[in-house]
Order: structure tokens, then sequence, then C-alpha cells
């Protein structure tokens, strides 16, 4: 079992990114901007009512203050003003979901954040903290690092992402966007990967060795060319191979059963 997860809610005004709508009848689980580095309150509205009646997983995508750049530059912030900047994109989607009868199963920082949590403690324990105190039965959803492990610290569930389209070096990390073939195009390569990464538990790095990955979410990235065909024929493909589709929730959850 596994989850499919895309950003998405990552338009601004008149300005869309991504086809939300086909992207959202392939995956199990949407990570929606929250307004900081990209997203509105029309477009948040509208992406969590979609997610509501596809049955879709929620989950907040939260960002440096960065709408120019689009959350993937470093900001010099403290950590009490990035647990506070979580807290409030965090706070916002969730008024969205409860109006729409539902809630935010997951949080996964964006961007450079995101690349931050996972090597800086004290980013890392903002976000944990932040995801403690709105709600203790959110999901954290992160590569093994430091938010991974300030979320167990307190409590927190934790699914591991597994990020198929991009290359990852021997620890484990991802090669740095600024890098040549950080991205990988190829869509026979990406799917391969992923069938990989979710049934053999291994995926190549840049020096051709193999990785052994754990993950419970696979996310699709759904802001390039051909992004809605390659994230259906990556759900396709895991189908044939015996693997079964469901919001990263149902996915943990089938982890460790109430007994």
């Amino acid at each position: 079992m596994i989850d499919l997860v895309a950003d998405l809610g990552e338009g601004f005004g008149a300005y869309g990114i991504g086809s939300d709508s086909e992207l959202l009848d392939i995956v199990s689980s949407a990570n929606i901007a929250c307004g900081f580095h990209a997203g509105d309150p029309d477009i948040m509205n509208s992406t969590v009512a979609q997610c509501v009646a596809r049955g879709v997983g929620i989950g907040a995508h939260p960002s440096f203050p960065d709408l120019r750049g689009f959350g993937r530059r470093a900001m010099d912030l403290t950590e009490g003003e990035v647990r506070n900047d979580v807290i409030y994109q965090l706070g916002a989607l969730s008024a969205f979901a409860a109006s729409h009868g539902s809630r935010v199963s997951h949080i996964a920082p964006h961007g450079r954040l995101g690349n931050l949590v996972a090597v800086r403690p004290d980013y890392a324990a903002a976000v944990a903290d932040a995801a403690a105190g709105v709600d203790g039965e959110l999901i954290v959803v992160a590569q093994e690092g430091e938010l991974a492990k300030a979320a167990r610290e307190r409590g927190l569930r934790v699914a591991l992402v597994g990020i198929v389209d991009r290359a990852y070096q021997e620890d484990g990390t991802l090669v740095p966007r600024g890098l040549p073939g950080a991205v990988l195009h190829d869509p026979n390569a990406i799917v391969e990967r992923t069938v990989r990464m979710v049934c053999e538990g291994r995926i190549a790095t840049v020096s051709g060795s193999d990785l052994e990955i754990r993950a419970d979410t696979v996310l699709l990235h759904g802001d390039n060319a051909g992004a809605v065909d390659l994230a259906r024929l990556i759900r396709s493909e895991l189908t044939a191979a015996g693997v079964r589709i469901a919001p990263v929730a149902d996915v943990l959850a089938a982890q460790h059963p109430v007994v």
C-alpha cells in the first residue's frame, strides 16, 4: 500500500499552475499551498472542496513567506518566526477543511523550508512544535532527518516521502536543484524508479549505487508539462504491480493496526 501525493493549489489570483482537477482524480492525498508561497483564500477553498468530494487526504503545505520566490529562497528567520508562520498557515487551511466538514490530516513543508527542516534542528523543532500544538493527530510528511526526528520526539506520526523525479545522493538527501541532473525528466525512468522504490525499497543514487529507502507516500510534481500523464502512468504501473493506492493516514494505519 502506498499514498500518492501532489503539491496542489499553487496558483494565485488570476494565475494558475498545474492541472489540479485532473491530478485529484489520480492522487490519494494533496499538499495544499497555504498562501505564503502560493494559494489564496479562493484557491484554498476550492482545492479543499475538491479533495473532500473525491476522498483525497488534505495536507498543509506551509512555506517561508516568499510569494515572489515561490518559497524556494532561504530566509533568515528565527525558530519562533518559523513556528508562528506554520501555525498561521496550518490554521488557515484547517478552517477551510472544517468548513467542508473535514480536517487536515498531514503537514508537509514546502520548498526551501522543506529542505532546511531536514538538516536544521531549530527549524525542525519549529515545524514539529507548530504541528503538535495545533493538532497532535497530524501526520508529518518528511524525509528521514531532523524534522522526522523532532516529530517522533513529540509523539507525532511520521510518513516518509519518496521523491521519484529528483536525484538522490548517497546519504539519502536530494541533489540540490541548481546542480545538473537534479531533476529527472524521462517518464520511463521515473516510473521504473517509483515501482522499484515502492516494491523493492531501493533507489539508484547519482553515483550508480543503490540506496535502501522506505516510502509511505510518493510525491508527484504537478507543475510541469506532462505531469498528469506521468502521474496516471505511475498509478497504473503501481496498481499492475499489486500495490494499493490509499491516503497516507490509511497507509500508516495499515502498518500499525489497532488490536
